[in-house]
């Protein structure tokens, strides 16, 4: 019988060690792992709805990536490239892609930004639209109607230089400021007669009934990307900007290369239709590399416009801004 007493004691002590043997292993795991986890640096990102930053965050391998390297990828979604280049620059982000002229009014403003890398082009999926059932076929019947714009976007350089082009001033029209959203809804419910935007919000109205009456071609305007940030940051992070710029541009070779994934992928992170993802992603380039030559002209020159047109009150000089990732 103690025998028998002995034997159960002996077994109720191994059990004891077992259980809390695995408890100093499962808290060394989990300590480990919290540790590894608090020592990585976070990054933040700023993008729009379906740029190239948006195909990034949704196929996962950048931000495992940068884990890799040490750093915590934070994506933060924006409505506009105008709210994108204030997070930046108040610090609520350290990096943004955005178009090209939000970085423009940002820096006449007195913004110490820097340009980091330059993108593809969106021209033929950026522009004016109309609804079919409007009468309006050429720039000549936008006299005296409303058109929906964002200040310091796109948009903005866009219907100016439509404007300049064919001979009307701004004052022949009604041009309306509303936020991205807010356009899109005013159009929609036609209290303004033309929207100029951008994709996947172009794709989007027409599907539903628009027209795209002129799109960046007619007044050769690229509607280039860029990764921005400020000049403090850039300047003390060259290493984690040439390690994004080299991850970004891997996904955006894996973007040109697999148009039909991308669709699908897009279509769902979006909730949008693939026809309307298929449009865009048809006509848009995807590319990141060092800032060009070519990019900082047009981005010059663009700002020139602005300033001649008092949309802004200094010329900043584009190429004062560049930092070199080569």
């Amino acid at each position: 019988m103690k025998k028998k007493h002995k034997h159960l004691a002996r077994k109720i002590f191994l059990t004891v060690l077992l259980v809390l043997w695995a408890s100093v292993v499962v808290y060394s795991q989990v300590g480990s792992s919290s540790s590894s986890s608090s020592k990585l640096t976070t990054i933040k990102i700023g993008y729009l709805s379906g740029d190239e930053v948006a195909i990034s965050k949704t196929r996962g391998v950048l931000k495992k990536k940068m884990k890799a390297q040490g750093y915590n990828v934070v994506f933060k979604e924006f409505s506009s490239g105008a709210e994108e280049v204030q997070a930046l620059a108040s610090g609520s982000i350290d990096y943004a892609r955005c178009g090209d002229t939000p970085p423009i009014t940002a820096l006449a403003a007195g913004s110490k930004l820097a340009y980091i890398a330059t993108g593809g082009t969106k021209s033929k999926g950026t522009g004016l639209l109309v609804k079919k059932s409007s009468g309006i076929k050429t720039v000549a019947d936008l006299k005296g109607k409303k058109i929906a714009y964002t200040k310091s976007t796109a948009s903005e350089y866009f219907i100016r230089a439509l404007l300049a082009k064919y001979g009307l001033k701004s004052s022949d029209v009604q041009l309306v400021n509303l936020e991205t959203s807010a356009a899109t809804v005013a159009y929609s419910k036609g209290k303004v007669s033309a929207i100029v935007a951008w994709d996947p919000t172009t794709a989007q109205l027409e599907a539903s009934g628009s027209t795209l009456l002129y799109t960046g071609d007619d007044v050769s305007y690229n509607n280039r990307s860029y990764i921005m940030s400020t000049q403090k940051f850039a300047k003390n992070n060259e290493a984690v900007s040439q390690l994004l710029i080299k991850y970004l541009s891997q996904d955006m070779t894996w973007a040109n290369k697999h148009h039909a994934k991308l669709t699908k992928m897009l279509a769902k992170a979006m909730s949008l239709k693939e026809s309307v993802v298929k449009k865009m992603i048809s006509r848009r380039s995807y590319d990141f590399g060092a800032v060009t030559k070519t990019a900082i002209k047009e981005s010059q020159a663009m700002a020139d416009t602005f300033y001649k047109a008092g949309v802004i009150k200094t010329d900043p000089k584009i190429s004062k801004y560049v930092i070199d990732m080569k």
